[in-house]
């Protein structure tokens, strides 16, 4: 199992430079699928797609009192996903992980 996850920790940790990190990580783990990696690639465009979807509907309101919020959950949940990658773990992002591996299964 640890020869998994050093395998695939470069293309995990990658998958979470947001948005433009996925598609770098998945053409790097596109040869030799690594479980490892594909798991965290999942919760990474799992978190992209939050931080796009929830972007657009708060950016209608100019308060920051809306708009804070949404960036500190955010970031929380990439901070943990970001942690549990470089601590070679595959553990789901709190609330949503579970539905990202599900959503996302394909990748």
């Amino acid at each position: 199992m640890n020869e998994i996850v050093e395998k695939g920790k470069t293309a995990a940790i990658t998958g979470y430079i947001l948005i433009i990190g996925v598609p770098i990580a998945l053409s790097m783990n596109a040869e030799d699928k690594n479980a490892f990696a594909s798991f965290h690639i999942r919760q990474a465009a799992g978190l992209s797609i939050l931080f796009i979807s929830l972007g657009l509907l708060v950016s209608p309101f100019d308060n920051w009192l809306i708009t804070a919020p949404m960036y500190f959950f955010v970031a929380i949940l990439w901070t943990y996903g970001l942690i549990t990658a470089i601590r070679g773990e595959a553990i789901p992002v709190p609330l949503l992980g579970k539905f990202f591996q599900k959503f996302l299964s394909k990748i």
